[in-house]
C-alpha cells in the first residue's frame, strides 16, 4: 500500500473517532449516556457470539455490516427511534454523512463500505437482516440494563424493531427473553 492510501486510511480512522462522542438515548447501568461506538462494539460482540448459531450466514460479512451500520452518525449524530418522524430522511442523511466520512479512502474501500451500508439500510442480504435484528435487540437490552430517567418509555421497546427481530427463529427467541426483561422494567 502506498503512502497516500495509508494517509487516507489514517485520516478515516481519525474521523471515525467522533463516534466515541456521539451520545445515544441509552444509558449505561451506572447512568452515563452510551456512545454510538459502545453500541457498535456490543452489537459486534453479539454478532460474534451468535454467528455459530446462524447457518448460512457469513460471519465476516455480519461483522463488517455491524461495524459500518452507524458510521454516518459520526457527523450528524444519532436520532433516537422514539424521536424519528415519517418526514425525517434519516437514512439519506446518514448515507451522505458516510460518503463524506469515506472521502479519504481509496475508491475500492469507499465502494465496499458504502455497499455494506446500503445492504444494511435495505436489509437486502440475510446478513443485513440479522444485523438489523441484533441492532434492535442490543438497543432494547441497553434500555433494560441502563439507569434511565424515571419517565423513560419502556413500552416503546415492546414493538420496536419487531419486523426484524421476528424474522429469524434465533432472533425471535432472543426477543422473547428481552421482552420479558422489558415487561419487568415496566411492572417494576
Amino acid at each position: 500500500m502506498d503512502q497516500s492510501h495509508l494517509r487516507g486510511c489514517l485520516e478515516f480512522i481519525r474521523q471515525t473517532e467522533k463516534l466515541k462522542d456521539v451520545l445515544r438515548n441509552s444509558h449505561t447501568a451506572t447512568g452515563r449516556h452510551e456512545s454510538t461506538a459502545e453500541h457498535t462494539w456490543r452489537l459486534c460482540l453479539m454478532a460474534m457470539l451468535f454467528a455459530p448459531d446462524l447457518p448460512g450466514i457469513d460471519p465476516a460479512r455480519l461483522l463488517k455490516i455491524c461495524l459500518v451500520h452507524d458510521l454516518g452518525e459520526a457527523i450528524s449524530g444519532d436520532i433516537p427511534a422514539i424521536h424519528q418522524t415519517a418526514g425525517d430522511d434519516k437514512a439519506h442523511r446518514e448515507r451522505q454523512d458516510l460518503i463524506t466520512l469515506l472521502e479519504p479512502l481509496d475508491p475500492d474501500r469507499r465502494a465496499e463500505f458504502l455497499a455494506l451500508w446500503d445492504d444494511y439500510d435495505a436489509a437486502a442480504s440475510p446478513e443485513a437482516r440479522i444485523v438489523k435484528g441484533l441492532d434492535k435487540l442490543e438497543t432494547i437490552i441497553q434500555h433494560n440494563q441502563g439507569l434511565n430517567a424515571p419517565d423513560f418509555d419502556h413500552r416503546f421497546n415492546l414493538d420496536y424493531g419487531r419486523r426484524y427481530t421476528d424474522a429469524h427463529p434465533l432472533l425471535a427467541s432472543l426477543r422473547r427473553l428481552v421482552d420479558e426483561d422489558t415487561r419487568r422494567r415496566i411492572d417494576g
